[in-house]
């Protein structure tokens, strides 16, 4: 009963779902028109950014075929949303300051989203992190090996994955130990998201790289015997 009153609580109005989706593949369809892609690359990376994240997440979960191919509406809306990024590339690439702020909120929906279906699945918290970020960036990953280009989130640069872990890190914690509701925890979620996402472009955050400790001390300790 708890699992299903859960379920409940975590239905996402069709609007709100459509409306990540259609920015995901905004972002997708817009990189794509960059490179001079021909129209089915525009699609296909159309599709990998509005519905990548959906698809990794209902593999892993195993529950049955991904929504991403049940629901009526989300390639329909895909598609159309590629041919509106062909025609209209030039125009829609002079809103990049609403777009980032719109991909950063999409990626906390995504983040979320992923998280909560698979604490419904009754997954340990370690793998609900883990499923909440492979959701949000599923289908950068696509996108960058259809480039056949380093993945984005591998290399320094503005918070992406370092953003939905943190996320989904703050969920489990928020609807574990604290046992806030589903929905305040969402609203709690996607706003850090969000926000860490942002400001890691606008003030040029940039997430951290390997470190050597050893060498470190090591050249520490250099420096101060010169000293």
């Amino acid at each position: 009963m708890e699992i299903l009153a859960a379920a409940e609580a975590l239905h996402v109005p069709a609007a709100v779902d459509l409306a990540a989706i259609v920015i995901g593949a905004l972002t997708g369809g817009l990189l794509a028109a960059r490179e001079g892609f021909a129209v089915s690359g525009v699609l296909l990376l159309a599709v990998c950014g509005g519905l990548g994240g959906g698809l990794i997440r209902d593999v892993l979960l195993a529950e049955g075929p991904p929504v991403a191919l049940t629901n009526q509406a989300y390639l329909p809306t895909v598609a159309i949303t590629a041919m509106i990024t062909f025609y209209f590339s030039g125009w829609l690439s002079r809103l990049t300051g609403l777009l980032v702020v719109l991909d950063a909120v999409t990626l906390g929906f995504f983040t979320v989203i992923g998280a909560q279906k698979a604490q419904l699945a009754e997954l340990p918290s370690a793998s609900v992190v883990f499923v909440g970020t492979a959701t949000a960036i599923g289908g950068a990953i696509f996108r960058d090996v259809l480039l056949a280009q380093r993945a984005e989130i591998v290399q320094p640069g503005p918070y992406n994955a370092v953003a939905a872990l943190i996320g989904a890190t703050a969920l489990t914690l928020l609807a574990g130990p604290l046992d806030l509701g589903p929905l305040p925890v969402a609203g709690l979620v996607i706003t850090l998201v969000a926000v860490l996402r942002v400001l890691s472009v606008w003030r040029g955050w940039e997430a951290p790289v390997a470190v050597d400790l050893p060498q470190r001390a090591r050249g520490r300790l250099d420096r101060r015997r010169r000293g």
